[in-house]
């Protein structure tokens, strides 16, 4: 008996280190059909104890993986559901996983899941984080992994709240060099604002982009297709956008926003002819004089 058993463990190692990606299930009962389904299970609780080995769920298949020496050590006295649900975590990586996906994908009551959570936690070995779609709902992620944008919300975002006096800040820079330099490219007031030090957070093009767009909505700036950036006295391709002041403000009212009959708290008992009309309206022909 024990020398099967100790024969199938080295097996089942052999088989793993075979199959470097994970062992499939499904490989491993073919390989050992001729051994017995006990000894199989006592092989299998062995090496999970013994923190030898790796088990997680691959879609719907149980896959095995030999653990390293190292990671064996930082997982010791865990038990098999907290393995399972570790490597769902790991999975997951930055964008980290919420209690019911892990539930979905290791099999295991709720109970079980959120003990084997508290395990983990209590370890360092992962962590709650809020996410900014849902500020009520955590994900779980390993300690030493930072959040995806995804998760917190990107550089507009302070602990999962919309930083407005922020993104304002960063408006009026990009406004301030644009006006300043009579035209720019998207690189080059990129490259201001970081040289300016008004922030530490890391901003990426595409932010910066989301910025810019915002003052042309708000008519502040405009995009113009080719030509060269003030910086810069070589030409550039002609599908190159720079921007510069907008030369057709959009203005704060007009006659088209100003319209009286859009507030008009009586607009309902408004007819012609009646004890309240248009033509009796001194509202109305104060717009019609706009």
């Amino acid at each position: 008996m024990a020398s099967r058993l100790g024969a199938t463990i080295n097996k089942i190692l052999d088989l793993c280190r075979a199959h470097s990606q994970g062992l499939p299930q499904k490989v491993l009962d073919e390989e050992l059909q001729e051994v017995e389904v006990e000894i199989i299970k006592q092989s299998l609780n062995f090496l999970l104890q013994k923190q030898k080995l790796q088990v997680f769920m691959q879609g719907e298949s149980i896959v095995y993986r030999e653990q390293d020496t190292e990671a064996a050590a930082k997982f010791k006295g865990l038990t098999s559901e907290d393995m399972l649900v570790y490597q769902a975590i790991q999975q997951a990586a930055n964008t980290g996983i919420w209690t019911a996906d892990l539930k979905k994908r290791t099999n295991l009551q709720q109970l079980q899941v959120n003990k084997a959570l508290k395990n983990l936690e209590s370890r360092s070995l992962v962590k709650p984080v809020k996410t900014v779609s849902n500020k009520n709902r955590k994900v779980y992620m390993l300690f030493e992994l930072d959040p995806s944008r995804e998760v917190t919300g990107g550089a507009w975002y302070t602990e999962q709240d919309y930083d407005a006096e922020f993104v304002d800040v960063v408006k009026q820079q990009c406004l301030h060099f644009i006006l300043k330099q009579g035209l720019a490219s998207l690189e080059d007031v990129a490259e201001s604002v970081r040289r300016s030090g008004i922030t530490q957070v890391e901003l990426r093009l595409e932010e910066f982009k989301q910025i810019l767009d915002t003052l042309v909505l708000d008519g502040d700036i405009e995009e113009v297709v080719g030509g060269a950036p003030s910086s810069s006295h070589a030409p550039v391709s002609f599908e190159t956008v720079c921007y510069r002041a907008s030369r057709s403000r959009i203005p704060e009212t007009s006659a088209l926003t100003s319209v009286p009959c859009g507030i008009c708290p009586v607009l309902r008992e408004c007819r012609p002819d009646g004890l309240i009309s248009p033509q009796t309206c001194i509202y109305f022909k104060d717009w019609l004089t706009f």
